[in-house]
């Protein structure tokens, strides 16, 4: 069958990459129809358009850490003094790169989004501080009740964002598994021999859910015919390895990831969520919370990475629900509880709303991508989601049969060439800007038309589609520090 027969045979819709942790169900197995998202709420405005990037260093090379610089930004108090203390040999080792003292911040717990506006415009954008001090490198460093979400989606324009924290089972943060990842990105970086290219693999579970068979065809498949037909142009020794078949085992993943020599890695899977009888302790919900389901019924779990050789060196795309964190709000909360409300067919959504962290809930990283970072022969970055992950990212609004895969092949293309991981995520973000611009837009041209007395000019199933597809693409984080790239010949290092 061909790919546009497999790809047209999956209905349209909204479809979501999360499933039960004990049953490995997913919780909407046929998706939503596309015109639940008409009720969703407008977006908080935030002040002074702070999702405008504000370039630093406009004309320099972006992967220049002279030019650029590199800095972190540490929890207040003395649970900061350790986690810095704990990251001292890398700080040391950027500081040597560039030339330059690193510049470190300390911010106050759990600000929201109009306090770390106002912090990056009063503190990070300081005028004392000369712009070409001011670091656009900034590594975060603690779990989100500590640095908030807030704060890193803010600082994501204008600046490569990355955040750092392993923390033991009861959330404590694990200041060995801080330094294990300085010493890991360190010997990287000291390796005497590069890799002549990158290793691609590329995985689905394909699981028999509207959501993954998206997956399959209008993601991976397009990503493995442009390494195939452009990226090994400029790349001949790039090696490319895709899962096709129909169960691949844990085993067998792990195997792949571990024998990878400067690996990129995409994986696209449900990620785990609340059982149906709840979880039994907040321990559980730290360990498995976005944990990823794989197509033999496998789980994935910080468990299996925490010592196993995973993507040594590498890179790693994580496409799953919480595949990178809980936040202390969904984006799509509002929306889910206004479905909810209506019962019907949108009671499906009732589940998923269950499954979003609570009001005064303590967000967190999962555990997943920390033991990955921890892990010595592990990654030195990974890009996951941090919220409820849709087919949106890779889709194309109001068309979602039409593949957009061009915006994630976009940021793993970033790693294979060998720039460095804040560049990468920040490719991704271009993409969110872009479909921001176009919602505020509608928003203001629906509410000229409104004071003129005028029909609404936007569309309204359009609109939907763009306010998941905003939503969707608002959630990628990077995990690790911005500045890692792959150790590669062409990368000059």
């Amino acid at each position: 069958m061909a790919r546009e027969e497999q790809a047209g045979s999956v209905p349209g819709g909204l479809h979501l990459l999360l499933a039960r942790a004990d049953d490995r169900q997913p919780l909407l197995p046929s998706g939503l129809p596309e015109e639940t998202a008409r009720e969703a709420p407008k977006p908080e405005k935030l002040p002074v358009r702070a999702e405008v990037p504000s370039m630093e260093a406009p004309d320099a090379n972006p992967n220049d850490l002279p030019a650029q610089r590199w800095g972190v930004v540490a929890p207040e108090g003395e649970e900061g003094e350790a986690l810095l203390r704990a990251l001292a040999p890398l700080m040391e080792h950027r500081e040597r790169q560039q030339g330059a003292p690193v510049r470190v911040y300390r911010v106050p717990a759990n600000m929201d989004a109009k306090q770390a506006v106002a912090w990056r415009r009063e503190v990070y954008q300081h005028e004392a501080v000369p712009q070409e001090e001011r670091p656009r490198y900034l590594l975060l460093l603690g779990d989100l009740h500590q640095v908030s979400m807030e704060l890193q989606h803010v600082l994501a324009h204008g600046a490569f964002v990355g955040r750092l924290h392993v923390a033991t089972p009861s959330g404590e943060p694990d200041l060995a598994g801080y330094r294990a990842y300085a010493e890991k990105v360190l010997a990287s970086e000291g390796r005497t021999e590069p890799d002549e290219a990158a290793e691609v693999l590329l995985y689905c579970a394909d699981d028999g859910t509207r959501a993954t068979a998206l997956g399959r065809w209008l993601l991976v498949e397009p990503c493995a015919r442009q390494v195939e037909e452009r990226w090994k142009r400029r790349h001949p020794a790039l090696r490319l390895r895709v899962w096709r078949e129909e169960r691949v085992a844990r085993e067998e993943l792990l195997h792949g990831g571990g024998a990878a020599r400067s690996g990129v890695m995409l994986t696209v899977s449900h990620g785990l969520g609340k059982p149906r009888q709840g979880w039994s302790s907040l321990e559980q919900q730290r360990a498995q919370q976005g944990a990823l389901s794989l197509t033999s019924g496998e789980v994935l779990t910080a468990e299996e990475l925490r010592d196993t050789p995973f993507l040594p060196d590498g890179m790693w795309f994580c496409l799953a629900c919480f595949g990178a964190a809980t936040p202390p709000r969904s984006a799509f909360h509002a929306w889910l509880t206004l479905l909810a409300r209506e019962g019907g067919q949108k009671d499906r959504s009732r589940e998923v709303l269950e499954s979003l962290p609570r009001e005064g809930e303590r967000p967190f990283l999962a555990a997943l991508p920390q033991a990955a970072l921890a892990n010595p022969r592990g990654p030195l970055a990974v890009i996951g989601h941090s919220d409820l992950a849709w087919a949106y990212s890779f889709t194309a609004a109001g068309a979602s049969t039409r593949s957009r895969a061009s915006r994630i092949a976009g940021a793993l293309e970033v790693m294979v060439n060998g720039s460095r991981a804040g560049v990468a995520l920040d490719a991704l973000m271009r993409a969110y800007r872009e479909v921001n611009d176009g919602l505020m837009a509608e928003y203001q041209e629906r509410q000229d038309a409104r004071l003129e007395g005028r029909p609404d000019p936007v569309d309204p199933v359009e609109h939907a589609a763009r306010w998941m597809e905003r939503n969707d693409l608002r959630g990628y984080v990077l995990l690790g520090d911005p500045a890692a790239r792959l150790c590669l010949r062409s990368a000059g290092l």
